[in-house]
């Protein structure tokens, strides 16, 4: 078994993986890029992945919700995870707050941390890197007066030395991971009897007349079917028109989740199921 995440070795999607309990006996293979894990999916380098969707604080990974949307037809969700999330302020050697110019993360620790470096490092320059361990191994191999958000496990596999742990601008910080797999593929594990979840995007030309979205989470509400989440997306070349993606209590092939779906194409052009798969 290949499993893909969000690399190098040392990031958050890794210690998510490992801690999933399906890591065991299986080859993790890192990818530069939550775009280029998906695609890996798609492609059958890896037999399944896991990327993070939603933060705590950061809200929606807006990378994965594009992939999943836009990009392909032939991954979907199978299962999700949640990950508690605690960032490091990491740099290359000790030194003060107030010596550091640069802190360099990816855009989801940036945002989950955002009240830490605006009150604690105001005259530091906030710069986005690819993953939180790619930014803790440059600014651990650089001379500069840099620090990195990211994972304790990171400055130990790089050589960092962690500054402050914890700097998360809530405490109870947590992220949501997706596993992903080929379409049609089984939920990773023993499913068992637990509750199900059902992720769905629409889209429609109607979307500008007044009501269209009422009309379309109606047939949710109606039918007693709980909305977990709601986000929008812009529609590709399609100025002031929006993809909506929701993830909804229940499966989509039984009972009224499965009417809902069907009630929903009445009003859109597209109506796609992402996914359904065993809830966290």
């Amino acid at each position: 078994m290949r499993l893909g995440y969000l690399g190098p070795p040392g990031t958050f999607s890794e210690e998510a993986v490992r801690a999933s309990g399906q890591a065991d006996g299986a080859e993790l293979v890192p990818f530069g890029s939550i775009f280029d894990t998906v695609m890996a999916v798609e492609a059958g380098d890896v037999d399944r992945a896991l990327v993070p969707i939603e933060n705590a604080l950061g809200g929606a990974v807006n990378a994965t919700l594009d992939a999943l949307a836009v990009e392909t037809r032939e991954v979907a969700i199978v299962g999700e995870t949640v990950l508690a999330i605690r960032n490091c302020l990491v740099a290359a050697r000790p030194m003060d707050l107030g010596e550091i110019r640069v802190v360099v993360s990816h855009p989801q620790p940036l945002a989950q941390c955002a009240r830490f470096l605006r009150l604690e490092l105001p005259g530091a320059e906030v710069r986005a890197a690819t993953s939180t361990a790619e930014a803790v191994r440059g600014v651990a191999a650089s001379r500069e007066p840099w620090a990195a958000l990211g994972t304790r496990l990171a400055a130990e596999l790089y050589g960092g030395h962690v500054l402050r742990d914890g700097v998360d601008d809530d405490p109870d910080n947590e992220t949501r991971f997706v596993w992903l797999a080929r379409t049609g593929s089984p939920p990773p594990g023993d499913a068992g009897e637990v509750a199900w979840k059902t992720s769905v995007v629409f889209a429609g030309a109607g979307d500008a007349s007044p009501g269209w979205l009422v009309r379309c989470l109606s047939e949710f509400a109606f039918r007693g079917v709980n909305l977990t989440k709601i986000e929008s997306r812009p529609r590709r070349g399609r100025l002031g028109h929006y993809l909506f993606l929701v993830d909804l209590e229940g499966r989509a092939d039984q009972g009224p989740v499965a009417e809902a779906v069907a009630g929903l194409r009445g009003h859109c052009e597209e109506v796609r199921v992402l996914g359904t798969y065993p809830a966290a």
